[in-house]
């Protein structure tokens, strides 16, 4: 057995208030994600507009608070305008970005209601690729504004009354990317100008609306963080957030870097902050811009080869090469393929949570997260059923008790090296000393007197016997304790059996004199409540 672990918090360290939209989803039409899991009108579910039932329900039970929509790279081409009025003349597009065909028969209504049908608030994305300042002026008329105008009232007629209401607008989609249609890569200040004058229009027309500004698609992006300081510099005072995108990648098998990749999210997160700090300061504003954090991933690739010399130019490189076999798409929903996932369940969702938690312990300036993938954790679904994946369990538990204020959460575990690699010429990861086996971060409910603490153990063949150190909150005592873990590695939830990685309780556990003593499981998701009597 390994040596003792301890986690230790005190509610007067606190990090920052915990967002309500800290733990969201995106959405975008790659693959079935739309069509065939969210839309399918030939599925036995499917209500009048299309929208699979058995998934719309696992959606709205799980709370989630908020989607991005309608993408992603998708995005920078579409035309919101061919995409509403009656079905039979939408006008059918092609989508460079994922090379596939875009019927918009899940257009720019059906995206808002279905937001309002599983009860989640709709993050809305906004073409500044090939779009105009005033295609987004038409669009938040449409959809914001009560009426009396062409805009409005051809919402009206198109079926919906009333006006959606969506509070947050980002104004483009990783504008710094080579890959985006009508990218400002070469160009950051045209772009911060381009997105100056449409929030400022925007705000004018609806003046409870929220703005995010792109920043950096990648911590391996050729202007990270110049970039991101160009752009803001042109923007600051009219825009809310700044938009930050990464995909952490470990090969195959490397258990410890996969699990270990949210140090570097911690890095992103830390730079972004200190360059969001340092543009207030140049305009001497008591205004604070925000992280959202609204695409992020933690995926199992193997090592591609390298090309020295190029280093992290090689991403522009890459994406003006053109391939003559590559073939455009169509996603039929009725014949969705099903997806199998590479690597084995648990370690995955652990990636993830590992992610989660990092964002936690940065509730102060990390605002809005939204993770890819994020709807196919709540709810997996092949094209017939809908069930709980590992994911499932840790991310309603964070839906549930991550809420409050964030506390600084000291770790004291074994620890771990992490060298450094490279996946690919863009994808390089230095090394990592010190790593802790237990990770963790807590969340502090003062209206329910409720602590929770969330911790992981990173080891894959070591239990831990740990120590949680409240003994500064009087009069706390433990409420609930849960385990989640595998049996085997390549145990999977599926339909037939959704609970073959499920939660059990901790029973083997003592409270006495704020100190509670237990032990955690080898890579496992562990979840500790307490509250006051």
């Amino acid at each position: 057995m390994a040596q003792n672990a301890k986690i230790t918090v005190h509610p007067l360290f606190e990090t920052g208030e915990i967002s309500k939209r800290l733990f969201s989803a995106f959405l975008e039409p790659i693959g079935t994600m739309v069509n065939g899991t969210m839309f399918n009108p030939k599925h036995p579910t499917a209500d009048e507009q299309g929208f699979r039932g058995d998934f719309l329900k696992a959606i709205k039970g799980s709370g989630v608070p908020s989607v991005r929509l309608p993408g992603g790279n998708f995005v920078s081409a579409w035309q919101w305008k061919d995409s509403i009025g009656p079905m039979n003349e939408r006008k059918a597009h092609l989508d460079p970005a994922w090379h596939q065909y875009i019927l918009n028969d899940v257009g720019h209504d059906e995206y808002l209601q279905w937001a309002e049908k599983v009860n989640t608030e709709a993050l809305y994305t906004v073409n500044m690729g090939t779009g105009t300042i005033q295609d987004a002026m038409d669009l938040v008329e449409y959809t914001n504004h009560e009426g009396g105008t062409y805009w409005s009232d051809l919402r009206r007629k198109n079926g919906h009354e009333k006006p959606y209401g969506v509070k947050m607008w980002y104004l483009g989609n990783e504008m710094d990317g080579p890959w985006q249609l009508g990218a400002w890569d070469k160009n950051p200040e045209g772009y911060g100008h381009k997105v100056l004058e449409t929030s400022k229009a925007i705000k004018w027309i609806d003046e409870t609306i929220e703005t995010g500004v792109c920043g950096s698609s990648a911590p391996f992006m050729e202007g990270f963080p110049s970039w991101d300081e160009a752009v803001l510099d042109k923007c600051y005072d009219v825009v809310d957030y700044v938009s930050v995108h990464h995909y952490h990648s470990a090969k195959p098998g490397d258990i410890k870097a996969l699990l270990g990749g949210s140090l570097y999210y911690e890095d992103f997160i830390n730079t972004e902050a200190a360059m969001i700090d340092y543009v207030q300061s140049k305009h001497r504003s008591p205004k604070k811009v925000y992280i959202s954090l609204d695409e992020y991933g933690s995926m199992i690739r193997p090592y591609q080869e390298l090309h020295p010399g190029y280093g992290r130019y090689n991403m522009a490189r890459n994406h003006y090469r053109f391939d003559p076999e590559r073939k455009y798409i169509l996603h039929d929903p009725d014949n969705m393929k099903d997806h199998v996932f590479p690597g084995e369940e648990i370690v995955r969702a652990l990636s993830m949570a590992s992610i989660q938690l990092a964002i936690l312990r940065h509730a102060d300036r990390v605002k809005i997260s939204c993770m890819t993938g994020g709807l196919a954790a709540i709810a997996e679904a092949d094209h017939d059923h809908v069930w709980r994946s590992a994911a499932h369990y840790i991310f309603m538990d964070l839906l549930t008790y991550a809420k409050g204020i964030s506390l600084q959460t000291k770790v004291e575990s074994e620890t771990y090296d992490m060298p450094g690699y490279a996946i690919e010429d863009t994808s390089q990861y230095t090394g990592k000393e010190g790593v802790n086996f237990i990770d963790s971060a807590s969340a502090y409910d003062k209206e329910n007197d409720r602590l929770t603490i969330f911790a992981i153990n990173r080891n894959e063949d070591s239990e831990y016997p740990l120590t949680i150190d409240i003994s500064g909150f009087e009069g706390y005592s433990i409420k609930n304790a849960m385990s989640l873990t595998a049996n085997d590695l390549n145990d999977r939830n599926s339909f037939e059996n959704d609970a073959l990685i499920s939660p059990v309780k901790i029973k083997e556990k003592t409270f006495e004199n704020g100190e509670l003593k237990t032990h955690v499981k080898p890579l496992s998701w562990n979840v500790f409540v307490f509250e006051k009597a």
